[in-house]
């Protein structure tokens, strides 16, 4: 027997059934899924960090739009919101890395 105590994608007790085990699942309430899926998030997040590897970024797309979802925002407004922020702060497409700040040499004195 296996404990998992996690969120699992749809189709895991599917798989689980096909290898002559029994998947103890129940479903979570909203309040529940939201932070689930923030748990998820980070475990994601951390998984890509490890192993740097394509598959693993698209499980975190995929539990970001799961996350949009659950806000009630479509995917498509979710685009908006992020393009708009491209357009006013940037992408990351120039590898800036800002070190610090300091005043012009004028407001110094």
């Amino acid at each position: 027997m296996k404990t998992y105590k996690k969120l699992v994608r749809d189709k895991i007790p599917e798989i689980i059934e096909k290898d002559n085990l029994v998947p103890i699942c129940r479903t979570l309430n909203d309040k529940e899924y939201q932070i689930e899926l923030n748990k998820k998030l980070v475990e994601e997040v951390k998984e890509y960090l490890e192993s740097q590897e394509t598959e693993e970024l698209a499980d975190i797309v995929e539990v970001i739009y799961s996350i949009v979802k659950s806000k009630n925002i479509s995917l498509e407004d979710f685009e908006k919101i992020r393009i708009d922020k491209v357009e006013k702060r940037g992408g990351f497409d120039k590898r800036i890395f800002l070190e610090r700040e300091e005043e012009k040499e004028s407001e110094r004195t």
